[in-house]
């Protein structure tokens, strides 16, 4: 499985594969058309609290992160969520955030990646 990670503000293209959208907010001014998106895994996302904190600058990324694996590996929906990306060959997350190296979309991809033993 191939998992890569980009904006969703970003043109879909061909070999995005299963596009899936990893924000808890749908983005700004997007359309759903235009979006492409095959799922929105909102369930996933990164708790409201949580993100308020990051995005308040009350935690940094690296805390940012290890407190959004943990509500993965709690969250009752992650293995519905496993079950799903596995049925694809190429998977797509997406994001509306800016810098993408400083959104979920690492943390995503490495637990997947780790729940699924593709390391």
């Amino acid at each position: 499985m191939k998992i890569t990670e980009k904006r969703s503000y970003e043109n879909p293209a061909k070999d995005d594969g299963f596009r899936i959208l990893a924000d808890r907010l749908w983005p700004r001014g997007m359309s759903k058309e235009k979006a492409a998106i095959n799922w929105w895994a909102r369930d996933i996302a990164p708790s409201t609290q949580l993100r308020k904190l990051y995005h308040g600058k009350e935690i940094d990324f690296k805390k940012f992160s290890k407190k959004y694996l943990k509500e993965l590996s709690e969250n009752p929906e992650t293995e519905t969520f496993l079950k799903e990306i596995k049925k694809h060959k190429t998977v797509t997350l997406l994001t509306s955030v800016k810098e993408i190296d400083e959104s979920e979309l690492p943390a995503l991809k490495n637990f997947i990646e780790q729940r699924l033993n593709l390391k």
